[in-house]
């Protein structure tokens, strides 16, 4: 509390209580109010105590003016905006907002800490010079068919590109080569059966003569039949043994090797059934749902370079030590060779998933809507290992595509974007913006003033889901988790000014009760929307940074 004591009074009633403010007491008493002050007022009464009613009145007014001015600045001291604004109409703007991308600060609660380091994206020498521009038509001499280095497969309905087509006529070769090994086994095991088949007939023999010679023996029983008995017992227990190997365990290893000739036989017949399929399979061209093209690349510039200027899936392979793997070339939009990272379009693909997933890629590349190749791209996240593969090779641009429910389209587009690798967290890095659906990623929403504008930014932020907590939002609290909130992964500060990965509400507008947490979880890009509504369809491409000729 601020105690006011006004001059020429004395006693306890000169004192008077105000609140503590942020913003200092003015002045009550000045020099012509002194001087008044040894004058006689009205009705006899000295000036004195007239001085001193008025005071009171004036100071518990100016109490009560800071009082309400204190509990306005819940958050920030809003000052002057962009558009030179006074701060009390910023103040006022900023209390008519309900803009939920952040959370704002708490009284006594929630910590929040700045990015200090702000990693800057990959600039530099383009990758890429300036494209070429065409010959003329006229005058130009016929060349000769380019044979593509790619090429394979059964036939190639492109003549210049030719199509890469899957069929069974690998197979069919590899079958053949099957069938000649398994022959080639089966013939070396046939010479052993066949010997074991002689050495059982051997010893069957000699099974045979010796029961004889017993029989024989048997006749003999004069003179000596003590020795004729005993030797007659060695001679059964022999031939008892024999006649027990030759009766079990000869015919048990036949039956055996019988089983496994058998295996082999039934192998040989489905090896057959199965090469007279691919025979009949192959006496037609082979047709694919949605054939690759047989050009390919590092990236989709490069593909564009090379002639593939149809936008659609292609091949591609950054880097030769890693298996190529599909991705959707925009070859249209502002000259082409974009790359495809990011899609939504129908809410057909769950974007709230864990940080793995996040890390490989999940959703559908393309799909064939009927024109015989996968010209329609789907719903998709190509894999923060990939994008930041990609965008680690050089100077890269991304282009940020929005569309809400009644068709209107804008973008955002940065000239530098850069997302650092799984031991950073894929810090994202950002810069240069043009576009028209506002610059969220560098500075924020334009609803919200001061500290609250700034937890929007997301330049500088590390990607986070909601196992993986990387977030501005009291790090290390379970309970206050934006991606758990806000339904995927996104590189969140507290929270976003931008939701490209969230849930997505058919129609435009949700509200806070529709929403899981009570948060703007859609779809969002606030500076063109606002918060509660979730567009319907948002795509980010990125292609190599080089100069664009107008």
């Amino acid at each position: 509390m601020t105690i006011i004591r006004i001059k020429g009074i004395k006693g306890d009633s000169a004192r008077v209580n105000c609140p503590r403010s942020r913003r200092p007491v003015p002045p009550m008493i000045n020099k012509a109010s002194r001087d008044k002050s040894r004058r006689v007022g009205l009705g006899g009464q000295s000036e004195d105590e007239d001085t001193m009613r008025t005071l009171l009145r004036v100071c518990v007014c100016v109490c009560v003016c800071l009082a309400a001015a204190q509990d306005n600045l819940d958050y920030d001291d809003y000052e002057v905006d962009n558009k030179g604004s006074s701060a009390k109409n910023a103040t006022a703007k900023a209390a008519a907002v309900d803009a939920r991308g952040h959370r704002p600060l708490t009284r006594g609660g929630d910590t929040y800490t700045r990015n200090r380091n702000v990693p800057p994206p990959i600039s530099g020498g383009a990758r890429y010079r300036g494209r070429p521009t065409p010959a003329p038509v006229g005058g130009q001499q016929p060349k000769e068919k380019e044979r593509q280095p790619d090429e394979g497969g059964c036939m190639h309905a492109a003549e210049e590109m030719g199509v890469l087509c899957p069929s069974g006529c690998e197979l069919k070769t590899m079958l053949l080569k099957q069938e000649r090994n398994v022959k080639t086994g089966i013939n070396e095991l046939k010479p052993r059966v066949e010997d074991l088949s002689q050495a059982s007939n051997s010893v069957y023999t000699y099974v045979t003569s010796m029961s004889t010679s017993l029989r024989e023996r048997q006749r003999v029983v004069n003179g000596n039949n003590r020795v004729v008995i005993q030797y007659t017992d060695r001679v059964e227990e022999q031939h008892a043994y024999i006649k027990d190997t030759v009766d079990t365990t000869f015919p048990s290893t036949i039956r055996v090797l019988q089983g496994v000739l058998d295996k082999i036989r039934i192998k040989i017949q489905r090896l057959e059934m199965a090469i007279e399929a691919q025979k009949g399979e192959c006496q037609e061209p082979c047709q694919t749902k949605c054939p690759i093209p047989v050009v390919s690349g590092k990236e989709c510039e490069e593909i564009y370079r090379r002639g593939g200027t149809d936008s659609q899936m292609y091949l591609i392979q950054p880097d030769p030590f890693y298996p190529a793997y599909k991705v959707f070339c925009d070859q249209t939009t502002q000259n082409g060779g974009w790359l495809l990272i990011q899609n939504r379009l129908d809410g057909s693909v769950d974007f709230g998933r864990r940080w793995d997933e996040y890390r490989r890629g999940f959703g559908n590349t393309a799909f064939d809507v009927g024109k015989g190749h996968c010209e329609t791209p789907g719903e998709q996240w190509l894999g923060n290992d990939r994008i930041s593969q990609l965008t680690k090779m050089g100077p890269t641009e991304v282009l940020i595509e929005m569309e809400d429910w009644t068709g209107a389209r804008v973008h955002a587009q940065y000239r530098q974007f850069t997302v650092m690798g799984e031991t950073a967290s894929y810090v994202l890095a950002v810069d240069g913006y043009s576009g028209n659906a506002g610059n969220s990623l560098l500075e924020g929403t334009y609803e919200l003033f001061g500290e609250n504008r700034t937890m929007t930014i997301h330049n500088g932020m590390m990607f986070s889901t909601y196992d993986r907590d990387n977030d501005n939002w009291n790090p290390g609290d379970p309970s206050k988790q934006c991606a758990r909130e806000d339904g995927g992964g996104w590189w969140y500060n507290r929270c976003h000014s931008a939701n490209p990965n969230g849930r997505y509400y058919m129609g435009g507008a949700y509200t806070r009760h529709m929403a899981k947490h009570g948060t703007d979880d859609g779809v969002v890009w606030m500076n063109w929307k606002g918060s509660w509504y979730s567009l319907k369809a948002m795509s980010m491409k990125i292609r190599p940074y080089f100069h664009m000729p107008g």
